[in-house]
């Protein structure tokens, strides 16, 4: 059986994918940024009846710390059955005020990692079949004023991945990009969804949710999956209206919103 590799393991979402893969016994490599929390959810996935639970702390957004974890995976010679990317970084802010280190930052974590990591671990799959799920996001559907650099990655990612479904449908791989909307996962962006009341409840979705339904969507090799049914429909209403509307009732929505959780 081939390894699982998680990104933002230690994260709500990451996490959640992590317990349900522990319980069905399944080998997992996690990946974060601080060894001390990934150790702790490697002995906990260990106890939940994860057969073997690797882990390695990973600066994502630097190509070193990155090929340091590829240079330990090949070490313990592991090869995969499955990725899942879900590590991301969420700043929010009008894009005049980011620094030039958080506009890299943001890029290299949400973009260039995910992009990297995927060739590289394609490299060392378990042949002849592999799942790729990479967690974009609704934001990445439309162009969004005041959270321009998080929905342009986002959009990258989305489209990356799509383009790759095709690519490797042939070679036995299903690859799948998964696009929730609200997420109930750090304490700031709880209070952020009950503070956009009905709207924020109807789209946001628990981590247990978005990652019991990825894994059933990639395994039916999904194209995309779209956690819940108000998103879908919200999701398709952004794609028929003009885009200046949509444009303009999300900058009037986050213009007044801040956060710089990294």
């Amino acid at each position: 059986m081939g390894y699982t590799f998680i990104s933002g393991a230690t994260g709500g979402i990451g996490g959640a994918f992590a317990e349900i893969l522990a319980r069905r016994g399944e080998n997992l490599f996690l990946t974060g940024r601080s060894s001390e929390k990934l150790k702790a959810l490697s002995d906990k996935l260990c106890s939940l009846g994860a057969k073997s639970a690797e882990f390695f702390a990973c600066d994502l957004a630097s190509g070193t710390s990155r090929a340091e974890m590829i240079k330990f995976i090949d070490g313990q010679g592991i090869k995969f059955s499955r990725i899942i990317h879900v590590a991301g970084v969420d700043t929010q802010k009008p894009f005049i005020n980011y620094t030039e280190e958080k506009i890299l930052f943001q890029m290299r974590v949400n973009a260039e990692a995910a992009v990297s990591l995927t060739h590289a671990l394609l490299e060392r799959r378990e042949k002849p079949a592999a799942e790729i799920i990479a967690v974009s996001s609704m934001s990445g559907v439309s162009p969004m004023p005041y959270f321009a650099l998080y929905s342009a990655t986002k959009a990258l990612i989305t489209n990356f991945f799509t383009a790759l479904h095709y690519e490797l449908k042939k070679e036995g791989v299903k690859v799948t990009s998964v696009l929730p909307g609200g997420v109930y996962t750090r304490e700031d962006v709880i209070k952020q969804i009950e503070e956009q009341g009905l709207w924020g409840r109807l789209s946001a979705k628990t981590p247990a949710f978005v990652a019991e339904k990825s894994l059933k969507a990639v395994r039916k090799n999904r194209i995309k999956y779209v956690p819940g049914f108000f998103n879908r429909l919200l999701k398709f209403i952004m794609r028929i209206l003009p885009e200046r509307w949509v444009l303009s009732f999300i900058a009037r929505r986050w213009k007044k919103i801040e956060k710089d959780a990294f």
